[in-house]
């Protein structure tokens, strides 16, 4: 039997252990969700690019590995503008990278995939999880509302005080505060008069404070210490997806594991460049060379101009341009698989806390 600080969100979840599997789109699978249910934490889908035919079929896999608690993740970001000049500018500036690699089409500037929809919201209702999640925001009232109808649980990721008061009042259950140290996108949606996003440990206790609902802590957790930290700052529980990553059950590529396995934590930075939203990667050559360009296509368009980039280099197994999602934590982090990686993460909070 295992003793947790605050069991708030065990029982909003129905999980034996707080710990939230990060959905990671593009990283996350059935087996990864299905091992972390399985063992007692929320498994999580990362749906947010996936088309409809390809949510219904990793749910109906996961279902078919774990009958416990899942969350589906989607992304709620605004729809971007579409701008020709920035379009061209970013095509200019891909094309030698396209050329040394021997890409010979470069994509249009389109959306590559979209914000969650009436269509994806009568999946989620038809599939009925135990929980949905969502990133940069909440989507329209009359959806929350519909999945709230149908006792689906709704967390959302909040980078301020502010997110979190807006994400309580409009219908979320828990609040994730996501500290700067989280990799891939960060969640901010609110503007906030050119502040940063603030680190992990000084936002869970304001947050905190600020909310009624169970605060789940984000951001640079990869052991049991930093488990037993967020629940010391008054968390509930812990959203972890980095340490996830080098698992045979993650779908990154080799050479996206590889450099995890062999990252320090203090080779990681955010970069717009590959999607046009401010992501956490471990810094290659192309998101060095790319650093101090802003002019980017807005968020996913970029998204898509990058595709066959990312897709070739790591196919080459080179590491050069791939979106090497990270967050600050991926310096405790070994190569192991999903089952183990959890496991170690219940035992060394555990023994954080002081419990045999």
């Amino acid at each position: 039997m295992t003793h947790w600080p605050d069991m708030r969100l065990c029982t909003l979840l129905d999980i034996e252990y707080p710990i939230i599997q990060a959905p990671m789109a593009g990283a996350s699978t059935p087996e990864m969700a299905s091992i972390v249910a399985n063992a007692g934490g929320l498994g999580s889908l990362g749906c947010a690019i996936m088309t409809p035919e390809v949510v219904l079929a990793s749910i109906s896999k996961t279902r078919n590995l774990s009958n416990r608690a899942l969350n589906l993740n989607f992304f709620c970001h605004k729809a971007p503008i579409q701008d020709a000049a920035r379009a061209i500018s970013a095509q200019d500036r891909l094309q030698p990278w396209f050329d040394d690699r021997g890409i010979e089409h470069m994509p249009d500037a389109i959306e590559g995939h979209f914000p969650f929809d009436d269509e994806m919201c009568q999946i989620v209702i038809n599939a009925s999880p135990k929980v949905v999640s969502f990133h940069f925001g909440l989507p329209d009232e009359n959806l929350v509302a519909r999945i709230k109808e149908a006792g689906i649980k709704i967390l959302s990721s909040a980078t301020s005080v502010a997110e979190a008061l807006w994400l309580q009042a409009h219908g979320a259950d828990a609040i994730i505060a996501q500290g700067n140290e989280a990799g891939g996108h960060n969640g901010w949606f609110l503007p906030r008069d050119g502040g940063e996003v603030a680190g992990t440990m000084a936002l869970v206790p304001r947050i905190v404070d600020a909310v009624d609902c169970p605060v789940i802590a984000a951001g640079g957790i990869a052991d049991g210490r930093g488990i037993a930290a967020a629940f010391a700052l008054g968390a509930a529980g812990v959203q972890i997806g980095t340490a996830f990553l080098a698992t045979p059950e993650s779908s990154v590529s080799d050479i996206h594991k590889q450099t995890i396995v062999a990252a320090t934590g203090d080779d990681t930075q955010f970069c717009r460049a590959f999607s046009g939203r401010a992501a956490r990667t471990i810094v290659n050559k192309y998101s060095r060379e790319m650093e101090n360009v802003t002019d980017w296509p807005d968020f996913p368009i970029m998204n898509t101009l990058t595709g066959p980039l990312r897709a070739a280099s790591a196919k080459a197994a080179n590491k050069d341009a791939v979106a090497l999602w990270s967050g600050q934590g991926v310096g405790l982090v070994e190569e192991s698989t999903t089952k183990r990686v959890f496991d170690t993460l219940v035992e060394q909070a555990q023994t954080a806390f002081g419990h045999k």
